[in-house]
């Protein structure tokens, strides 16, 4: 069984590459952080099967909120990121979602109809 972790960013922002970059470190950090304190099975099924991470995409912040509920009801880690408004983006802006790390069939049921970034 292979395992991932994804990220779901919004492409409705108009944020920079970089911005989004940082966004999508902040949600695999947060998810793995996570994982290791409640999920150690799945984390280190991931750490050692070469932390898999997968970057798609949804139009906005209501498809992420969507995202993270059938997350939480079938019992995911997930991280909603939301922006301190520093730099391009008002102070709490959400930008992105992290699910998981878990095995790839059990995060394909939430975000496996999400395209690729």
């Amino acid at each position: 069984m292979e395992y991932k972790l994804v990220i779901v960013v919004r492409t409705d922002l108009g944020i920079s590459k970089g911005k989004m970059a940082a966004q999508a470190s902040h949600a695999a950090v947060n998810c793995a952080l996570k994982s290791k304190k409640s999920d150690s099975s799945n984390f280190t099924k991931w750490f050692k099967d070469g932390q898999k991470k997968v970057v798609v995409k949804v139009s906005g912040e209501s498809d992420l909120r969507k995202l993270q509920q059938h997350a939480r009801d079938i019992g995911l880690i997930s991280s909603l990121i939301t922006d301190a408004g520093l730099t391009e983006v008002p102070p709490g802006t959400v930008t992105c979602l992290g699910v998981g790390p878990a095995s790839d069939s059990t995060i394909d049921t939430v975000t496996g109809s999400c395209p690729l970034f």
